[in-house]
């Protein structure tokens, strides 16, 4: 079944100047997804939304520049996305909720767990990294960027492009908001190993043998956030990990209950 044949209420939340869109699908405790750069709720979760419906009254966010959410004169950072994720929780009167996001997505869910714990019941950080050098070195090599496995296909950027220009309220803007995306990603900055260590709420990091996060980098996070659980999805890349239903699925059942 396709997310939007559930789709319960959609509407707009208001919050730092931003119009935000989502979506909410079934019933239970809340548990809000986060995309990545590029994607929108469709693109990174129509796998899972249906499954996760049955047990969780999700809430699916485009965030700033995204979708159908327009973009504002503000940088793109985890610490306004996160800001902008509990403006969305305080206008659905949600006090605490599991959230999971991919990427960027991701970035933001470890945000809200070190600056908001009081607003999350757990956390899914998918494909993320805390330090620059736990990413892939593939993806400071433009030269690597046609051959490397780990990279978006052209499949990929076409349905980023065609995703854009479906849903954005200025279409025409693709080009100029993928420069801005990328120089927000230059700019990470990560979390310090105190910041880390002091996540309360329980974490469960996953990520692809192939993604833009190292294996390795994925086992120091798991040592650097205490109490957290990793799970190293096979034979998969970055643009693949949500889409691995069949994986992650069970796994989520055990993790949010």
């Amino acid at each position: 079944m396709a997310p939007d044949q559930l789709t319960a209420e959609s509407g707009y939340a208001d919050v730092n100047g931003l119009h935000m869109y989502y979506e909410t699908y079934g019933a239970g405790t809340p548990l809000v997804l986060l995309h990545g750069g590029m994607l929108s709720i469709d693109l990174n979760f129509a796998g899972l939304i249906p499954m996760l419906a049955k047990s969780h009254r999700v809430i699916g966010v485009e965030m700033q520049g995204h979708g159908r959410t327009a973009d504002i004169d503000r940088p793109i950072t985890p610490a306004a996305l996160a800001s902008d994720i509990v403006g969305l929780l305080d206008h659905l009167g949600i006090d605490r909720a599991h959230v999971l996001g991919h990427s960027m997505g991701g970035a933001v869910t470890m945000e809200l767990a070190i600056s908001y714990p009081d607003r999350v019941l757990s956390v899914v950080p998918i494909s993320v990294s805390v330090r620059v050098d736990g990413m892939h070195p593939d993806l400071s090599d433009p030269s690597k960027f046609a051959t490397s496995p780990i990279m978006p296909t052209q499949q990929d950027f076409m349905e980023f492009k065609a995703e854009y220009e479906r849903l954005s309220p200025h279409p025409e803007h693709f080009q100029e908001f993928m420069g801005t995306l990328s120089a927000s990603n230059a700019d990470l900055k990560g979390w310090s190993d105190e910041q880390l260590a002091g996540i309360t709420a329980p974490v469960l990091l996953v990520q692809g043998d192939r993604d833009f996060t190292l294996n390795e980098h994925g086992a120091l996070m798991q040592q650097l956030i205490p109490g957290s659980q990793l799970a190293i999805l096979p034979n998969t890349t970055h643009m693949q990990v949500t889409r691995r239903a069949d994986l992650l699925l069970p796994m989520l059942a055990e993790f949010l209950g």
